[in-house]
C-alpha cells in the first residue's frame, strides 16, 4: 500500500514539482464561494515557475467557469488551460463521435433544469420519458435530494432500454455550499437496473490526457501533480494516469475524514482502502 503523507502548506512540496492538475469544487470552491486561501496558493506555485491546469467534473461550460473565476477575482493567466466535464460533453455531443453517434436528438433531463451543455446543438428536452432517446443529468434539483425520487424516473427510462448521460462520475458533490447526491450516484443505480450508461469526467485517463497535453511535452509524469477532493475520481484518476496527488479532506469527503487543521491519515487511508484509490499527500485545504 502506498504510504500517505499528512502536509499542512502545499509549499513544502511543491519544490519536486513542474506542474499541477487541480480540481475546482472542494479545492478552489466550497461550493458557494471562492476559497482565496487556495487561489492565493496558486499564485505562489505560478510565481514558483510551475504549470497550473484546472480540471473539473463540473457540468458548467468552460466559459461560465471562467466567468465565476473573474468574478472572484481569480487571475486566469495562472492556468494554461481550463477544462470541464460539460465542456468535453458538449463537444462529443456537437460531433456525434463514438458512443453519441447513434444516441438520438431527444433527452429527458433529470434533477436541475438548468445548464448549457445542450447549447445551441440540435437536441430537444422533452418532458415525456417515453418519448426521449435518452436520460440526461448535470445535478440534482436541491440539495436534499436521493436516490429513491429518481427511481420511478430510473426504472421507467431502464424498461425502455434509454442510455443514462452524466456530465461527471461524482458521487458525491457540491450545490449551494452543501455536499448532496450527484449525477454518479444515479449512474450507478442505473447500472445495477441494467442501463447502459455514458459519462465523461475523471477518472477517465482520457480527461488527465487532455489536461498533460496542456502541459509542456517535456515535464515527465513523476514532476506533475493532481490536487482535488475526491478520492474516486480526482485521486483514482491520478493512480490510472500514474501520477501523484494531494486530497484535500474537507473537500467532499469532510464528514468522513472531519473538520480537523491537520488532515486524518488513519481514516484517509480507511477511504483509500475502500475505493481502491490511494493519494501521496493529504492535507485540510489547499494552503500556501
Amino acid at each position: 500500500m502506498k504510504m500517505i503523507r499528512p502536509i499542512v502548506n502545499i509549499s513544502k512540496i511543491i519544490d519536486n514539482y513542474r506542474a499541477v492538475i487541480v480540481g475546482f469544487n472542494g479545492v478552489l470552491s466550497d461550493g458557494a464561494n471562492i476559497r482565496q486561501e487556495a487561489v492565493n496558493a496558486l499564485i505562489n506555485i505560478k510565481k514558483q515557475g510551475k504549470d497550473i491546469v484546472l480540471c473539473s467534473n463540473s457540468s458548467l461550460r468552460v466559459a461560465q467557469l471562467c466567468d465565476i473565476l473573474m468574478a472572484a477575482r481569480v487571475p486566469l493567466g495562472i492556468f494554461n488551460a481550463v477544462i470541464t466535464a460539460g465542456e468535453i460533453l458538449h463537444y462529443k455531443l456537437k460531433n456525434h463521435s463514438g458512443e453519441f453517434a447513434a444516441l438520438g436528438k431527444n433527452f429527458y433531463k433529470l434533477g436541475d433544469k438548468n445548464g448549457s451543455v445542450f447549447s445551441r446543438l440540435d437536441y430537444s428536452e422533452v418532458n415525456d420519458i417515453s418519448r426521449a432517446d435518452f436520460i440526461y443529468m448535470d445535478s440534482v434539483a436541491r440539495e436534499d435530494d436521493v436516490i429513491e425520487n429518481y427511481l420511478p424516473s430510473l426504472e421507467h427510462a431502464a424498461a425502455l432500454g434509454l442510455p443514462f448521460v452524466c456530465a461527471g462520475n461524482d458521487t458525491s458533490s457540491y450545490k449551494n455550499g452543501k455536499i448532496c447526491l450527484a449525477p454518479g450516484a444515479l449512474a450507478e443505480q442505473y447500472a445495477v437496473l441494467g442501463g447502459k450508461i455514458i459519462t465523461i469526467g475523471k477518472p477517465d485517463p482520457v480527461i488527465m490526457a487532455y489536461c498533460l497535453e496542456a502541459l509542456p511535452q517535456d515535464i515527465e509524469k513523476e514532476k506533475v501533480l493532481i490536487i482535488g477532493d475526491n478520492i474516486a475520481s480526482d485521486i483514482k484518476g491520478a493512480n490510472l494516469a500514474g501520477l501523484n496527488s494531494v486530497l484535500i479532506s474537507k473537500g467532499v469527503h469532510v464528514n468522513f475524514l472531519g473538520e480537523g487543521y491537520i488532515s486524518d491519515v488513519a481514516k484517509t487511508r480507511e477511504l483509500a482502502m475502500n475505493i481502491d484509490a490511494y493519494p501521496d499527500y493529504v492535507m485540510s485545504n489547499l494552503r500556501w
